[in-house]
């Protein structure tokens, strides 16, 4: 019998075979699930046939644990002992994301953590040390949501022993030892995840993926991202208000700020790229000592949104934007002013953008003294 694909997206109830999906998994049953990276094939660590065949999935490597897939990264805590600052902050900055973690977790608490999932140590652990990943697809997450336990995975190889980034791509010789496969299209990155292990001080590099350590750095820094929609007036101005309020704070110019490992950017939802900021924003900035004549509009992106620990929008559609290309932002997207939306000022004179930067300074102090970042 052959095994069913399910177009996801074009599912006339896709809650239903998610529903499907996870009730598949907890019957002991291997789905492959799309990630952002490659098609996975998935399995509860509990379900001991389920493991049997996933492991034949991967020959030579048997022995080893599997990689445990989480629906949020606050889960990877069910796991682990006490986590050092750069692991929280790896964990806080990368997922959701194309990166799989590597923690040594003592002695004690692997002893304590198999017991009460009920599976041998060496199912979870290899040595000292767990490797954990929290995909950003929408159709994985919502799978691992409905699942009770560990959930596992290991690529859907391609015949030349690839990661698959289609079903189609998928070794015909292994379709049959899957009880189900949910069909996402293409995935969004062309490279696996990147693998990073966790030390005390640093981390490393363990395999290469999708992000380089370029990537990583700057996902690690602390990042305030305004957004509006041409990226010329409302968050361009904003962007230039916080660089000189977080600056004066520090003791800094605001040109150093990057050294002190703190970005503050700027972006517009439906921006022309390259546009500079409107005439009367720079004339009402200038005479509050900051300069916006530098300024070149730039378009929201999927890795700003990743990059950013806050995100403050100037309406309510600016967040729907946001969210729209990254969902799992919610945790992290507000709108600017809280009472409402902040309204667009083209079109009109110096005299208005001078009470706009009044607005916008007094409520870029309170959310920034409220998230603590001054």
């Amino acid at each position: 019998m052959a095994t069913p694909i399910v177009q996801i997206f074009e599912s006339p109830d896709y809650e239903a075979e998610i529903g499907r999906a996870a009730e598949l998994l907890g019957n002991g049953g291997i789905v492959v699930l799309p990630t952002e990276t490659v098609y996975g094939a998935a399995a509860v660590l509990t379900q001991t046939g389920a493991m049997d065949r996933l492991r034949r999935l991967r020959p030579g490597s048997e022995s080893k644990p599997l990689t445990i897939h989480l629906a949020e990264p606050e889960d990877a805590r069910k796991y682990l002992g006490q986590v050092n600052e750069l692991g929280d902050r790896l964990m806080r900055k990368l997922w959701p994301g194309p990166v799989g973690l590597i923690f040594e977790v003592p002695a004690e608490r692997r002893r304590e953590v198999a017991a009460g999932i009920g599976v041998p140590e060496s199912e979870l652990y290899d040595g000292g040390t767990i490797t954990l990943r929290c995909p950003d697809h929408v159709v994985a997450t919502d799978v691992l949501l409905n699942v009770e336990g560990p959930v596992v995975a290991t690529m859907a190889a391609t015949a030349a022993g690839e990661g698959s980034l289609r079903v189609s791509d998928i070794d015909p010789s292994l379709m049959e030892r899957f009880d189900l496969i949910l069909d996402a299209g293409m995935t969004r990155y062309p490279k696996p995840s990147t693998v990073l292990k966790v030390l005390e001080d640093r981390y490393e590099i363990v395999r290469g993926g999708i992000y380089d350590q370029r990537i990583i750095e700057r996902l690690l820094r602390t990042t305030i991202l305004f957004v509006c929609s041409g990226n010329t007036c409302r968050s361009p101005m904003s962007e230039a208000i916080a660089r000189q309020m977080i600056a004066q704070k520090l003791g800094v110019s605001d040109q150093a700020l990057d050294e002190k490992g703190i970005s503050v950017l700027s972006a517009g939802s439906y921006a022309m790229p390259g546009s500079r900021a409107a005439a009367p924003a720079v004339e009402a900035l200038r005479e509050m000592g900051a300069d916006l004549t530098r300024h070149r509009s730039r378009s929201l992106t999927v890795e700003l949104i990743h990059q950013a620990d806050v995100i403050f929008t100037m309406s309510q559609s600016h967040q729907q934007a946001v969210l729209s290309l990254v969902p799992s932002a919610r945790d992290k997207v507000m709108l600017l002013d809280p009472h409402g939306d902040i309204e667009d000022p083209i079109g009109g004179d110096v005299a208005l953008y001078q009470s706009l930067a009044g607005v916008l300074r007094d409520l870029i102090e309170r959310r920034l003294r409220e998230k603590s970042l001054v």
